[in-house]
């Protein structure tokens, strides 16, 4: 599960940002301005600097602006670019006036006050009948404890807007909801400074623009700049090096075929070239991602580069994608999941062969500290006996995988000699040994190359190869998209295939729209459509054998110094695992006749709390409920104007039915909890029954990031994206191999599934006539 914070946004290269400030003039005063006005709820955002100083300090203020439709309720502004432990600049209009506050957020929660930067609202600001407009100078801005931007260089910065207005609009240290969208967009500061600066503090108008001036900035992208490098051909370039990714292109190097693997971000583990470590593990190869008990810290992290910056929930943007950053559960995948009833083709019912493939390579354990014993299990003892009375029984999970009810056991997971495995750890191994497979990192494919029905390459964002960012095809070469759930439906898009209104979007697109095929080689199939999503609920508790590990607050900076010292030394002990500590799941009948399986989560420590109960923060612990097989609800995910992939239609409780299970299996899970001597549920509290608690519950926390089914398997264009050996309808060396063309979920975390799904699509897809 990768739970979903506030605002995670920070600066990234370039070429990952969704747009890139340029200079604009303010139509109204004339004053020059550098930043963007967001194409999906055009809200301009501008800085703007004073002039360099030759020598000494730089100065601390800048004047910003920014101009809002009325539809947008609050706007938010991260000067550095993420959301924790940055200054935040909020503002509203009430009735005639802008009220504006300067906040920080040290936790994913509402921001509060912050002292210091003094923030003055400049005369220009006003409300009319459409828009809102702010202008303010912010004194001290550019410098703060923990932090601060350079004004001689570039950075990213975030935004967020609100269509739900603020508790109370006339007081500046207003509370709110959380935002409903937010983005992020890059600015080279050294740009931005004006030499008016000191005449449009006294009110001065600037130089008014020529009509032929834009009235707000434009969406430009960033051009890599350096020595044009030769465009080399593959038999097979798989795009994505995620686990569907990593697999396919281990095997298919594996058959002797010419391999270049694309991943968009950069290193993760230490063997990886990643560099990321922990103030306590400095000086060794343990990085984040290599530490399993870090896990926690990826959402809370102030410099979060993992996460996507373009896709509005977590994913990840990193070698290993959402292997590299999640809590490693690890579910070998059972007959049910790979069933006809589950939405696969008959031929692909005989998953054994390639599960048992998966299992050699990159085995499970439920103990994954490397002296073989289990830690901080107190939670696990509590929640045993609560199911035990329950009728549960214990088994070893993953010896066991088609028992999946009334069962429970020991967290299992895909980590190696007490460290993040996964495939970077073994399939990815394997295939960095072989000459004829290549790598690229920090690449992004916008779109695949088509000549009709046949790929000639990839289009990536890096112009210096081939000086155009091309990647070719070798005669009869394919093209495999591994990028997710999100990412290859966005591909898809920008390649003319899918449903006619995603291609307009990317038609009306400055740099995407003139890469399209013409509009008679567009290929209308259901990429988007009937995608599947876990809906999952949280309830904390109390129990006073509970360690709740200081709830994984200080595990970054500053570990209990025995258990760091353990896990150094032989990599053993509490971080040799992440928090999960149990796993349950029982099954439900539905009023439609159809079975409908629960998964409970079990950890030490809490995301949130809401209590109206006094409670010892040292003892809380978490079950997390999940519906997953037989799930019925399917909604959408597509793009918005500025090409940033998104739900379009949440999946969670659109067919009542499940909703009505989730709660049968939430009240079930807690029916003998006055049994179990000291256990006490505190969220929700003895205040709101579990039917109102989920009434009330957030839908965007509802998201568990196990996206399914965008571009599911099916035998025709009308129902899938692909046919039986994963190729794209339409298409005749197009294959996609991620958790997108599962067509409905597994009944446990899809990660061990995707792994087994890659293996036999790898194998089908080698076994296809006319390829390489």
């Amino acid at each position: 599960m990768l739970r979903r914070a506030l605002l995670a946004l920070l600066p990234l290269a370039g070429s990952v940002l969704g747009q890139t400030a340029t200079q604009f003039i303010d139509g109204e005063t004339g004053w020059q301005f550098t930043g963007i006005t967001d194409p999906v709820h055009q809200v301009t955002y501008g800085l703007t600097f004073p002039p360099l100083a030759s020598s000494g300090p730089q100065s601390t203020e800048f004047i910003g602006e920014f101009v809002a439709p009325i539809a947008n309720k609050w706007v938010g502004f991260a000067i550095g670019g993420a959301m924790l432990q940055n200054p935040l600049i909020v503002a509203w209009p009430n009735e005639n006036e802008i009220v504006a506050s300067t906040r920080i957020a040290n936790m994913y929660s509402v921001p509060t006050e912050l002292d210091g930067p003094i923030l003055t609202t400049l005369p220009s600001s006003h409300v009319n009948a459409t828009h809102w407009k702010f202008v303010f100078r912010c004194q001290g801005c550019t410098s703060w404890t923990g932090g601060g931007i350079d004004v001689t260089s570039g950075a990213a910065l975030a935004w967020a807007i609100s269509t739900v207005g603020v508790d109370d609009p006339s007081n500046p240290q207003s509370t709110f909801q959380e935002h409903t969208d937010f983005g992020f967009f890059g600015m080279d500061f050294s740009t931005a400074h004006t030499s008016n600066y000191a005449s449009y503090l006294s009110g001065a108008t600037g130089t008014t623009p020529p009509p032929s001036s834009p009235s707000g900035p434009t969406s430009t992208k960033p051009t890599p700049t350096g020595p044009t490098v030769a465009a080399t051909p593959f038999d097979y370039i798989v795009v994505g090096g995620g686990p569907g990714g990593i697999v396919t292109a281990d095997r298919l190097s594996e058959a002797g075929k010419k391999v270049l693997l694309i991943e968009r971000g950069g290193p993760s583990t230490g063997e990886t070239g990643g560099g990321y470590t922990a103030p306590w593990t400095e000086g060794t190869n343990l990085t984040k991602f290599d530490v399993p008990g870090l896990f926690e810290t990826m959402f809370s992290d102030p410099n979060p580069y993992w996460w996507c910056k373009d896709i509005t929930v977590f994913a990840g943007c990193l070698l290993g994608g959402g292997t590299s950053i999640n809590g490693a559960l690890y579910w070998i995948p059972n007959d049910r999941d790979f069933s006809q009833a589950s939405g696969f083709p008959l031929s692909w019912g005989n998953h054994q062969p390639f599960t048992n493939k998966l299992k050699a390579r990159l085995p499970s354990t439920d103990h994954p500290s490397t002296d073989g014993k289990r830690y901080l299990e107190e939670s696990f003892d509590v929640v045993a006996q609560l199911l035990k009375g329950q009728g549960y029984s214990e088994i070893t999970i993953n010896d066991n995988p088609d028992s999946k009810d009334h069962v429970f056991g020991h967290s299992a997971f895909d980590f190696l000699d007490g460290k993040r495995g996964g495939p970077v750890a073994s399939y990815l191994r394997t295939a960095k040994g072989r000459k004829n497979f290549s790598y690229l990192d920090y690449t992004l494919v916008t779109n695949v190359v088509r000549n009709g029905s046949t790929i000639v390459g990839v289009q990536t964002n890096d112009t210096r190869i081939g000086g155009d960012g091309i990647i070719p095809l070798n005669p009869k070469g394919r093209v495999v998209l591994s990028a997710g759930s999100f990412g290859s439906a966005r591909i898809l898009f920008q390649s003319g295939i899918g449903p006619s209104d995603m291609i307009d979007l990317v038609k009306a697109d400055p740099v995407a729209g003139p890469k399209l095929p013409p509009p008679s080689q567009f290929i209308n199939l259901p990429v988007g459509m009937n995608v599947m999503d876990n809906p999952s609920i949280n309830l904390v508790f109390t129990h006073p054998s509970v360690d709740a590990y200081e709830n994984w607050a200080d595990v970054w900076a500053s570990p209990r110094a025995a258990d760091a010292a353990q896990y150094l030394k032989d990599q053993s002990g509490v971080f040799a695992g992440s928090s999960p500590k149990l796993n349950f799941w029982r099954a439900y009948s539905g009023s439609d006749g159809i079975t409908r399986i629960a998964q409970g989560t079990v950890r030490p420590g809490a995301a949130s709390i809401n209590t109206t109960l006094p409670y010892n923060a040292s003892n809380i612990f978490t079950i997390t409920m999940y519906l997953s097989t037989g799930l019925t609800s399917r909604g959408r995910v597509g793009i918005d104007a500025a090409l940033r992939a998104k739900p379009l239609v949440n999946p969670w409780f659109a067919d009542p039915t499940d909703k009505v299970v989730l709660l049968r299996a939430l009240n079930d899970v807690v029916s003998n909890m006055k049994d179990i001597t000291g256990m006490t549920m505190i969220t929700p509290d003895r205040q709101m029954t579990i039917e109102q608690y989920v009434d009330a519950y957030d839908p965007g926390t509802m998201n568990s990031n196990h996206w399914v089914a965008s571009n599911r398997i099916a035998a025709d264009a009308q129902h899938g994206v692909v046919d039986e050996n994963t190729k794209v309808f339409g298409t005749d060396n197009l294959f996609i191999v991620d958790a997108s063309i599962i067509p409905s979920l597994p009944t446990g975390n899809p990660q061990g599934m995707l792994m087994s799904v890659a293996e036999q699509a790898s194998s089908k897809i080698l076994a296809l006539a006319g390829g390489p």
